[in-house]
């Protein structure tokens, strides 16, 4: 017998009991989300996982998890989190197709040459998995906007290319109460967290937020571009990849979240490392005594450009 369903509604945040560093929630008796026959099939080697299992599978079902960037990390984040059930995906984009874009950014085809992102992006999805809804926002998320559309959605996965987004979806996620898992690419290597520093740690203080690790942007052009020196197609694939578990993780409150820490991956050296992210009681945002209240400072910028095109 499937197990009622986490009811998760765009109003509501993952927030629950925290057990041993992991996010759980309670289950309601809303039965909205029971599994299909045909889910039940095609999710059987979740169902079999004991961090999985029905409940979990249902509580995948009833997540909404938006993806910020249709392109290189966004490609594995959608896909992934398709194929494993994620019943809403928001996908915000206002970019089009590239033959250069092809090279890393696996969810575009070919064909989809000079089509808006999203549009390909929900035609893949729902090639993959018809029974998860896309809802494809052609748009660029702004200082305007980003409160609101992240408040609608239970996880967020940023995978932007430029640092202007990176900071403001992470001040909106903040603002809005919502687990941020965060993703980023050189050359050769790659980063991901995940962010929630609306909760505190075990001994009260705050978990660190993205401005505790990059407490300010960098100044345009010091940052090299990928299009300039280049990006192995697959090390972007690493990293999404690795952002599809962690939200995954997040949503079924399996394992140990990756907040508070930065996990470090070397392709060139095939080595992993992980590091330890404070809470920076100075941070702007988050510290003791912040200056940043609202989104008004993202209000106006348009971004230097990708710091790295994934």
């Amino acid at each position: 017998m499937i197990v009622p369903p986490l009811q998760l509604t765009p109003g509501r945040s993952l927030d629950g009991a925290r057990k041993g560093g992991v996010l759980s929630a309670q289950m309601p008796e809303n039965s909205s989300h029971i599994l299909s026959p045909e889910e039940i099939e095609r999710y059987r080697r979740h169902l079999v996982l004991k961090e999985v299992g029905g409940q979990g599978q249902q509580k995948l079902k009833a997540a909404r998890v938006l993806i910020v960037g249709a392109g290189g990390l966004g490609s594995p984040l959608l896909m992934y989190l398709a194929a494993a059930g994620v019943g809403t995906l928001g996908i915000i984009d206002d970019d089009g197709v590239s033959r250069d874009n092809l090279q890393r950014q696996i969810v575009h085809g070919t064909a989809a040459i000079g089509l808006p992102k999203v549009e390909s992006a929900r035609d893949a999805v729902g090639r993959l998995n018809p029974n998860v809804t896309v809802e494809a926002i052609e748009a660029r998320l702004e200082a305007g906007n980003a409160l609101e559309l992240i408040s609608r959605y239970d996880v967020i996965a940023d995978g932007s290319d430029n640092a202007e987004t990176r900071y403001l979806v992470s001040d909106a996620c903040y603002f809005a109460r919502r687990p941020l898992v965060f993703g980023a690419v050189g050359p050769f290597d790659g980063y991901v967290s995940t962010f929630k520093p609306y909760a505190n740690t075990e001994d009260g203080t705050p978990y660190p937020s993205y401005r505790c690790l990059f407490p300010e942007a960098p100044p345009p052009g010091l940052v090299p571009n990928c299009a300039e020196v280049g990006v192995l197609g697959s090390v972007v694939g690493v990293i999404g990849t690795l952002q599809a578990t962690e939200v995954l993780k997040e949503i079924v409150g399996a394992g140990t979240s990756l907040a508070g820490r930065l996990l470090i991956y070397d392709g060139l050296s095939a080595r992993f490392e992980t590091l330890t992210i404070a809470w920076d009681p100075e941070n702007p945002l988050t510290g003791r005594n912040p200056t940043i209240k609202d989104l008004s400072i993202h209000a106006g910028a348009r971004g230097a450009g990708p710091a790295c095109a994934a």
